[in-house]
């Protein structure tokens, strides 16, 4: 069998450790070297020009700065389309907030920052709104379960903002003055909205299909077919489903 030199094996040459030289002891050459690339780095980024680049990881040092980190809050970079930021209570058309104080937000909220006291308004005791709506800024995990939860629209995390620094706690916990903001939402399902012309439906339809629109009727289902294939829907009575009394029976 041929000889192979390129699988053949390799020789290792461990050099011993001869120790530092009395040059190398001195430690001072080695500490100038050092002190030398900190001060071209320094003034290389001082008075160097910074790569303008947008996105951070393409950054370049060749233009005499080398930093490439975000100078904030001179430079910003655009947060995307599914950012979670600052809590905001959406506004109806007539500058109420849209939410009914139904708690589902507070509920479900982990950190448990959402505080809500609710109450009636005067002209129509069937809507509630929030008297008071907190939420603390500190306490929240910006999970946006409170966004998810919401039924009404009434609560969003689109205002592309994070939380501004205060020097007091209190001012990172956010009433209802400061949370109403943002342009008005509002649906033609909305109850303010439909509750006076709306009327009763004649019958009741049976909801076994999603609406075109959540004021518009849907169509009723069709009955399941009746045959060999198909045999007749069971029936039940309120006596099949009673649990049997033990010892009802004997005497």
């Amino acid at each position: 069998m041929a000889h192979d030199p390129k699988h053949a094996p390799r020789e290792f040459h461990i050099e011993e450790d001869k120790g530092l030289s009395w040059y190398e002891r001195l430690y001072i050459p080695e500490v100038l070297r050092g002190l030398a690339v900190t001060t071209r780095h320094f003034f290389g980024n001082w008075f160097g020009n910074r790569d303008a680049n947008p996105e951070v990881v393409y950054r370049k040092g060749t233009l005499g700065n080398a930093v490439s980190t975000v100078q904030y809050p001179e430079e910003k970079i655009p947060y995307p389309v599914g950012y979670r930021g600052l809590h905001r209570l959406v506004p109806r058309e007539d500058g109420k907030p849209r939410c009914v104080a139904c708690y589902m937000c507070a509920t479900v909220c982990p950190a448990q920052c959402i505080y809500i006291e609710a109450g009636e308004y005067a002209d129509d005791p069937i809507e509630k709104y929030p008297t008071a709506f907190v939420i603390d800024e500190l306490r929240c995990v910006v999970c946006g379960l409170c966004v998810e939860a919401c039924p009404k629209d009434a609560i969003r995390m689109d205002t592309f903002t994070h939380v501004p620094p205060e020097f007091r706690r209190d001012g990172f916990v956010y009433p209802v003055e400061r949370l109403l903001k943002g342009p008005a939402v509002s649906y033609p399902s909305d109850p303010w909205v439909k509750r006076p012309d709306s009327k009763q439906p004649p019958q009741h339809v049976p909801m076994h299909g999603l609406a075109k629109h959540s004021t518009e009727a849907v169509e009723s289902k069709a009955q399941h077919p009746v045959g060999r294939a198909h045999p007749t829907q069971p029936r039940f009575v309120e006596a099949d489903f009673q649990k049997p009394v033990i010892g009802a029976g004997r005497k």
